[in-house]
């Protein structure tokens, strides 16, 4: 009986240490810094495009980030070839993926979730129906 015991607590240790992360790294403010000169957003705009490709994908990890799923438009990069995380610049390629409608503030937390400054910059580029989006690319 001893061992359903031990394993019922470690059970719940995993647990507790399971959420503390995802609160750590998604929403503490804790362990990032966001950088002193972010890219220019347009706060007089309701809703900001923002194209995804790795992790942002899966509606589980935005609900974590944004608080909701949203709704993600399929959508394609020309231009540019996905190495795992990262995107490149590389002519005749192309990267498929999703657009995200978010807020300016759904949008300062997608930048907590990238480090930005840190691990990626986000910039401004041009998809495939013409529409521009803002788009995280590894530093």
């Amino acid at each position: 009986m001893r061992w359903v015991y031990r394993i019922g607590l470690f059970a719940m240790i995993a647990f507790a240490l399971g959420v503390s992360y995802f609160w750590y790294t998604f929403q503490s403010p804790y362990g990032y810094e966001a950088p002193a000169n972010p890219p220019i957003v347009d706060r007089r705009l309701e809703h900001h495009r923002v194209f995804v490709y790795g992790t942002l994908r899966y509606a589980p990890i935005r609900w974590l980030i944004m608080g909701r799923a949203g709704t993600a438009t399929p959508a394609t990069l020309r231009g540019y070839i996905r190495d795992e995380l990262d995107i490149s610049p590389a002519p005749n390629e192309q990267v498929d993926g999703y657009t995200l409608s978010v807020t300016s503030d759904e949008l300062k937390r997608l930048d907590r979730y990238e480090h930005l400054g840190e691990r990626y910059r986000r910039v401004n580029v041009k998809l495939d129906d013409g529409q521009s989006a803002w788009v995280y690319q590894r530093l």
